[in-house]
């Protein structure tokens, strides 16, 4: 943050927006009743587990309620 936003969506809210702040959790599930197997962290994750490499923050527009990366209303807010 520190950096004005503006939704993309609606292109008038620049005050009220909900910082989401993304924890990724890697656990394996069993694949006929969805229990929690393991749980990797990043230092142990198997060979066929890739690591989460989406944004940490996404942001969420106080008036139409649009969820994007936080980048697209850092763009928006520089026009």
């Amino acid at each position: 943050m520190g950096t004005p936003y503006c939704c993309p969506n609606c292109k008038t809210n620049r005050s009220r927006f909900n910082i989401i702040r993304q924890v990724p959790q890697s656990v394996k599930l069993d694949p006929h009743t969805g229990d929690l197997v393991e749980e990797f962290t990043n230092e142990n994750l198997s060979p066929f587990h890739m690591a989460y490499k989406g944004p940490e923050i996404k942001v969420q527009c106080g008036s139409c309620g649009l969820v994007e990366d936080e980048r697209t209303f850092i763009k928006f807010g520089e026009r």
